[in-house]
């Protein structure tokens, strides 16, 4: 069978980001995609000018339409934006245990707040308990570990906070992604390319991570095909598109034309 993979996120309507970037990423690695929506965004490279937050009956709907009937091997959560919403994805996925991958997304790549400051503790207390894996960019990890360091150490504290395992992203300095699965740390190098193409590379990491749970890898292999399909994304981006960060290409759309 086919593996299954979802995302439980939000639209961007700019299709860079989000549920669109989450979709095209599972298509990339080899997984059937399905999505779970819990709001919608007006935005595009340079912006997010409007959210729209779903109802959570309308949120547990999609979840009990997809997991009962189409099944699901591995999935992953992205923009969440509210406590609301995370608490009534974590109360669904309490019930519907699969391997979870948690992308903690709080800043858009324009600059636009994602995460409400009351829904970090929601999401650290009730989702991060439920994921396989919790994968912060460097900005993310220092606002979740209250404060800078090495990637060692802030997977350390995320760690402590709850994750069973972490990937710390992205960052200034050495190109490597780091893991830490609760015993052992691994640096997974990553290939850097100076194109101004990024819109939508970190959903594009953690929807692959979850694509390729979802077909049996372990997951160090995950990480590591996880880490080379964000990098390929930006080296094939598209940054003549929009006023700021062109989005990445997971497809590789001009590679096939």
């Amino acid at each position: 069978m086919v593996p299954r993979a979802l995302t439980i996120a939000t639209s961007d309507s700019g299709g860079g980001a989000g549920i669109q970037a989450d979709l095209k990423a599972f298509a990339a690695a080899g997984a059937y995609g399905m999505s779970a929506l819990v709001a919608l965004t007006a935005q595009n490279t340079a912006a997010v000018t409007a959210i729209h937050e779903l109802p959570s009956a309308f949120v547990v709907a999609q979840l009990d339409a997809v997991f009962s009937d189409l099944g699901v091997d591995a999935a992953k959560t992205g923009m969440l934006f509210s406590r609301r919403l995370i608490e009534t994805v974590a109360g669904f996925i309490e019930g519907h245990r699969v391997p979870l991958v948690v992308d903690p997304v709080m800043v858009a790549s324009s600059g636009a707040k994602l995460l409400e400051d009351d829904a970090v503790d929601a999401l650290v207390q009730r989702l991060f308990p439920l994921a396989t894996v919790v994968t912060p960019n460097l900005h993310e990890a220092e606002a979740l570990a209250g404060g800078p360091g090495p990637k060692r150490e802030l997977a350390e504290r995320i760690h402590e906070l709850g994750a069973p395992a972490v990937v710390v992203t992205g960052g200034h300095g050495e190109a490597v992604d780091h893991l830490f699965d609760g015993s052992e740390h691994v640096e997974i190098p990553v290939e850097r390319h100076d194109v101004a193409a990024t819109h939508g590379a970190g959903c594009t990491h953690s929807a692959t991570l979850a694509a390729l749970l979802a077909r049996g890898l372990s997951l160090d292999e995950a990480a590591r095909g996880a880490a080379r399909a964000a990098s390929a994304a930006v080296e094939h981006g598209f940054p003549e598109l929009g006023a700021g960060d062109g989005p990445v290409d997971a497809l590789d759309v001009k590679g096939r034309a």
